[in-house]
């Protein structure tokens, strides 16, 4: 449906909805596709298309959007629109968007990627032929613009974290759905005063002892596991209201969001296109005076400590272009 606001609020009230249909969009009571049981999808989706501001007055405009249940997504990376800055830095445009819901909700529908990669050429064409300044919409500052402001200042409320997950159930058939892994080890430190969290939560997983082996991980350190409820309130405990989180890979980010879907969605590493300086322990050093010492030989401690020295290095970095 195309029109104005007000021709869309008389038209959309005539529309012949399913008593099943749901609207595609954030909140604070949205139901995050990825968690629900394929009996809970929505069996008609709503998406507003428009920018974040015009969505909002179709939300305001549309009384009956807002009686709709809300649905939302869990983006694991960026954006491809760069023609557009989202005002979030995991924002997805509507055929994103789109295109990651039906995935969730149609998983046997094939070939829905080419919808992106048709998105990608008219994003490459429009660049291309210079029909949009979309340069400009990157916000300016001097130094290194990829870098993210939490990074460039005061360290002192970073916290930087890694999970490990569950080896998760492949389905044997296009018919079967996989069951999506949880977090099953989060660790976690705030460089800049070396203060730790640990926490083992409840899972068959630890009765595998290859995956064990892989994971490196001591029987000392998940002798005592707790449950998923005693884990978001340990962590809500350590985690403060100013801290910024900060993950290496977009799969960390995903796990925590299943868990708390509310949450502050962390900086992820990996989506930070800038050359730093060679990351080493130097780094690490120089920025976070308390010693960083190394506690185990798990996996998770060798990638939380990845992540710390990658932290160090795009702040110095930053900082020698001052």
């Amino acid at each position: 449906m195309v029109g104005h606001n007000k021709d869309l609020a008389e038209r959309f009230e005539k529309l012949s909805l399913s008593p099943q249909a749901g609207l595609l969009f954030p909140g604070d009571d949205a139901k995050l596709l990825t968690e629900l049981p394929a009996s809970e999808f929505p069996q008609e989706l709503i998406v507003p298309d428009g920018t974040w501001h015009h969505v909002k007055t179709l939300m305001r405009d549309i009384p009956r959007l807002r009686t709709l249940p809300r649905f939302c997504l869990a983006p694991t990376s960026p954006s491809r629109y760069r023609i557009r800055r989202e005002p979030d830095a995991h924002g997805l445009s509507t055929l994103e968007a789109v295109v990651s819901a039906l995935g969730t909700i149609e998983p046997e529908t094939l070939e829905l990627n080419q919808l992106l990669t048709t998105f990608e050429r008219m994003i490459d064409s429009q660049i291309k032929q210079g029909t949009t300044n979309w340069r400009a919409n990157q916000r300016r500052r001097r130094g290194i613009p990829n870098v993210p402001r939490a990074l460039t200042g005061d360290l002192s409320n970073i916290v930087v974290g890694y999970g490990e997950q569950e080896p998760g159930n492949y389905p044997n058939s296009k018919s079967d759905r996989p069951t999506e892994p949880t977090l099953l080890y989060w660790t976690a430190i705030r460089p800049a005063t070396g203060e730790r969290f640990q926490c083992a939560i409840d899972s068959p997983a630890f009765q595998d002892k290859a995956f064990m082996q892989r994971l490196r991980l001591s029987p000392q350190q998940v002798c005592d596991r707790r449950s998923m409820e005693d884990f978001k309130n340990s962590w809500s405990t350590f985690l403060q209201p100013n801290d910024r989180l900060v993950v290496l890979h977009p799969s960390t980010a995903a796990l925590l969001h299943k868990i708390h879907p509310q949450g502050q969605l962390p900086l992820i590493l990996k989506a930070i296109n800038v050359q730093s300086e060679s990351e080493s322990n130097n780094a690490t050093a120089t920025c976070f005076p308390t010693p960083n010492v190394r506690t185990t030989n798990s996996r998770a401690e060798e990638r939380l400590n990845i992540a710390v020295e990658r932290v160090a290095s795009l702040h110095l970095t930053f900082r020698k272009t001052q």
